[in-house]
């Protein structure tokens, strides 16, 4: 039976951006931190694990601060040689996209389903992630945490999005790839999908919209 594209069946799609609409930056980044004379993991411990590189990104996911300011900031906690010109743009530039879920996403949206970009932010200029990956205009809606100064996963940023995307929460599906990001979507009803694999992820959400992704040759 062909997939109907009635209203009646329009679901609304909420995806995360880095680790879903892109592959895990975990490895680039590391590779990245070598080539930059550092210690593999240097990248995630001064943004996972230091003080003020947890205070400096918490403030620029929320549009505290922006992007250059936090490159000036982050980039001597990294290390003193460490430039600090396109510091996130440089760290960034290789991870590649997901090309899997990018064409499911296209596949929704053409079946008449609603998208919405629900991202925390890493800044916005001088490099704009969505932009570089080519995935801005796919979307109906962008709530991107720098400028709803909220961020996931504060309750209020999904019903912010709920609200944009015009649909109930019954009939949205919410997908990220941290698992601290899902219960407060499914608290409010909508059903969630947690990315450890993107072929896994893909075919989730194949049998929930009925659509099927396919690869441009």
């Amino acid at each position: 039976m062909p997939y109907s594209t009635d209203v009646a069946d329009r679901r609304g799609l909420i995806l995360d951006f880095a680790g879903v609409l892109t592959a895990s930056p975990i490895d680039v980044h590391r590779a990245w931190c070598v080539s930059e004379g550092l210690a593999p993991g240097a990248w995630r411990s001064t943004l996972n694990d230091h003080p003020e590189g947890r205070r400096l990104y918490a403030a620029l996911e929320v549009g505290e601060i922006g992007q250059a300011e936090w490159n000036e900031g982050t980039a001597p906690l990294l290390g003193a040689h460490v430039n600090p010109v396109n510091l996130m743009g440089r760290a960034w530039a290789e991870v590649p996209a997901a090309r899997r879920m990018i064409a499911l996403a296209r596949a929704a949206r053409a079946a008449g389903h609603r998208l919405a970009l629900l991202s925390n932010s890493f800044g916005l200029d001088p490099f704009n992630p969505y932009e570089h990956v080519g995935i801005w205009d796919l979307f109906d809606v962008h709530v991107v945490s720098e400028l709803a100064g909220l961020a996931k996963p504060d309750p209020a940023i999904y019903e912010l999005t709920l609200d944009q995307i015009g649909l109930p929460a019954e009939r949205c599906v919410f997908v990220d790839d941290h698992a601290v990001n899902l219960p407060p979507a499914a608290d409010l009803g909508i059903a969630t999908v947690h990315v450890t694999d993107e072929d896994t992820a893909v075919a989730e959400l194949e049998a929930l919209l009925g659509v099927t992704a396919v690869l441009a040759a």
